[in-house]
């Protein structure tokens, strides 16, 4: 251990600290975070908790972040759903749901947004994660400003911690949806205003989010129901992996070989001791007693080069009828979409009676809605 003294300017204030870096004995994202994150601080129990998220932005997926701290003035960001305690993430599923009812019901007078902007970045271009954001936060009274790909070249033209810095000073929030998880964990650090992920290559919570809420809509609750994901062990899974760190369900996440979730990631949800965790690489037996047979593209955004080696590999691992019929007449189907019909899920199963694929969508715009009324403490 190297010890280290010295000041951190943290925010709008000046804090003397001595902490001790630990030596990385591997370069794993989750491992570096759970390294990280053994800091000695001298300083009261709130500057700890703040002081330790300043750190935290050195990891792919820390154990905690800003989110639980007091480092904006009782805001906070949401970077990763196991940075909140169950009581917060249920809360959060119900105010979702209350404002979602209010929206519903045509009455627009709820406006706690109103006077506010909100910055959304976008290195990875989406429909659904734009138009669900922006026109949320314009239903709730605010402005949302879109900066594509172009508009900011984010770690190329400007250094992201020149982008949060100056982004704060215009508005109220940011949303950003990026590759590197590392470009989330520094806006968040150097912003004074909260931050969203609207994905990262390593994790996407606020799509786990919104599939939560339309989980409890169609099922009438979250805990107990068992989820099967079929597909690549990507960054949907990893936030499945740490709502079930927090939330307890059973989970299972269904691969071919060398497609697998981050061990780590695998490993703190079932340290976790909250939820039932399987990895397997049989869909037929993972689908069994299914509540939620869950899918999602072989080949994400970035991948494309590897499409056809991919639709090689994970042949057996479409979701079709025979595969729903093994899971049972009571199991939704879901998707996070964009989906490749006749790809990893056929025609028929996203267009079944038991597909809650567009609820789901919409549940996008209304989760989101209640993380950002969270975010601002409002």
């Amino acid at each position: 251990m190297a010890a280290i003294s010295g000041h951190c300017t943290f925010r709008s204030h000046q804090f003397p600290l001595s902490f001790t870096v630990p030596v990385a004995s591997s370069s794993s994202f989750y491992g570096e975070a759970l390294r990280s994150s053994s800091v000695s601080l001298a300083s009261p129990p709130s500057v700890h908790r703040s002081l330790i998220s300043c750190q935290a932005s050195s990891a792919a997926s820390p154990p905690s972040s800003s989110v639980n701290g007091t480092a904006k003035g009782g805001m906070k960001d949401f970077l990763h759903i196991s940075d909140f305690d169950k009581a917060t993430i249920m809360k959060i599923l119900d105010r979702a749901a209350e404002v979602k009812a209010q929206l519903k019901s045509g009455d627009r007078s709820f406006a706690p947004f109103k006077g506010k902007t909100m910055a959304m970045i976008f290195a990875k271009p989406s429909m659904r994660t734009r138009v669900s954001f922006e026109t949320g936060f314009f239903l709730l009274g605010g402005h949302a400003i879109y900066l594509g790909p172009d508009d900011i070249q984010m770690g190329k033209r400007e250094e992201t911690r020149d982008v949060a810095r100056v982004l704060s000073r215009y508005n109220d929030i940011i949303m950003a949806r990026v590759f590197g998880h590392q470009d989330i964990l520094d806006l968040a650090k150097f912003s004074s205003v909260p931050v969203i992920n609207g994905l990262t290559d390593y994790n996407h919570p606020c799509q786990i989010m919104a599939d939560a809420l339309t989980i409890i809509e169609h099922i009438g609750q979250l805990e107990g129901t068992k989820v099967v994901y079929v597909g690549d062990g990507n960054n949907i899974v990893h936030s499945w992996l740490l709502l079930a760190s927090v939330v307890p369900f059973h989970f299972v996440c269904a691969c071919p070989k060398g497609f697998e979730p981050d061990k780590e990631t695998v490993e703190k949800a079932q340290k976790a001791g909250i939820s039932k965790i399987e990895i397997t690489n049989d869909p037929k037996e993972a689908v069994k007693g299914a509540d939620i047979v869950y899918s999602d593209v072989w080949a994400s955004m970035g991948q494309k080069e590897e499409a056809a080696h991919r639709r090689q590999v994970f042949q057996g691992f479409q979701v079709d009828e025979a595969l729903m019929k093994i899971a049972g007449p009571k199991a939704y189907f879901m998707h996070c979409l964009p989906a490749e019909r006749g790809v990893e899920v056929t025609d028929d199963v996203i267009e079944a009676p038991n597909s809650i694929v567009f609820p789901q969508a919409e549940n996008r715009m209304h989760a989101q809605n209640a993380i950002m009324l969270h975010a601002l403490g409002l």
